[in-house]
């Protein structure tokens, strides 16, 4: 069984003012972790986490649940000016589709 460390959204990044690579996790967008070679970040900012954890456990604080975890929907609201509306219905209207088919196609592009 996977521990909880293992769960969360890990990213690594190249840090151009710091010249390294930085490591990241979604859950906890305060930590951050900088090494060489982007194997020691995401070894670091694990680490980091699960020492972060621990703590917040002591102190009985909540811990963040994963994102892979999460029930999504699969439902958002997004507003947009009266002019990109319209221009969206007309391309939808256009090509075929609904507007929802329409914009769903342009968040994955």
């Amino acid at each position: 069984m996977a521990k909880q460390t293992d769960l969360y959204t890990y990213r690594i990044t190249w840090s151009a003012d710091d010249q390294q690579h930085v490591g990241l996790c979604a859950e906890f967008p305060s930590l951050s972790w900088l090494e060489n070679t982007p194997e020691a970040a995401l070894s670091g900012i694990r680490k980091l986490v699960q020492r972060c954890m621990a703590d917040m456990k002591k102190n009985a604080e909540a811990i963040p649940e994963a994102l892979s975890l999460r029930q999504y929907s699969g439902k958002f609201m997004v507003r947009v000016p009266p002019e990109i509306h319209r221009t969206l219905s007309i391309q939808a209207a256009e090509a075929g589709v609904s507007l929802n088919r329409l914009v769903a196609s342009k968040l994955v592009a």
